[in-house]
């Protein structure tokens, strides 16, 4: 399969202008480029399609490469309507918004500037450790003694009952047996 050069070129302007136009803050700007990133959608799926063959319509004397492939032409169709009703529902907003606005133009609200200020540093998910995110968060504030180890009679509220912050920081691991099971498999 040769590929066509002039269908490429026309494409990828089609593909630039569209984006170039996307990029900008007026509504008729935004439609014109949605309809050219339609468009060289529709030349993309065309050049993909290879070139025409025979009607496809089953013969016993015609090899099976002969034939067109209608996939990318229906591929195209369904683009043009999709297409056609991004367009309508554009033109809707844009006409919206000069009724009630008189201008084309999207500017900032208070809102947008604020989000444009905050830092993109977030302290829970770019954290080198992560943050306690257990359904029953222990309340001790430091469940070792002075020598380091584990406070034995440290006691933290865990849930509905108190219990010691050693069985509470076992609980936590992956199999943990501290807890009798009740005759339904719950606590007692």
């Amino acid at each position: 399969m040769s590929v066509n050069l002039t269908l490429l070129t026309v494409m990828g302007a089609l593909y630039a202008c569209g984006i170039y136009l996307i990029l900008e803050r007026s509504l008729t700007r935004v439609l014109l480029g949605l309809m050219l990133l339609a468009n060289a959608t529709n030349l993309l799926i065309l050049a993909t399609g290879g070139y025409a063959g025979l009607a496809p319509l089953f013969n016993k004397d015609t090899a099976a490469g002969d034939y067109s492939d209608p996939l990318p032409q229906a591929l195209i169709l369904t683009s043009i309507v999709i297409s056609f009703a991004v367009t309508a529902f554009m033109l809707g907003i844009i006409y919206r918004t000069w009724v009630l606005a008189r201008q084309d133009e999207i500017q900032d609200d208070a809102e947008d500037r604020r989000v444009a200020e905050t830092p993109s540093f977030d302290a829970e998910d770019d954290a080198v450790i992560p943050a306690e995110t257990s359904e029953f968060p222990l309340v001790a504030a430091d469940p070792t003694d002075a020598a380091g180890g584990p406070d034995p009679t440290e006691t933290v509220q865990a849930g509905a009952r108190r219990m010691p912050a050693m069985d509470a920081a076992s609980e936590e691991q992956p199999g943990s047996r501290n807890i009798t099971p009740g005759p339904e498999g719950g606590t007692k």
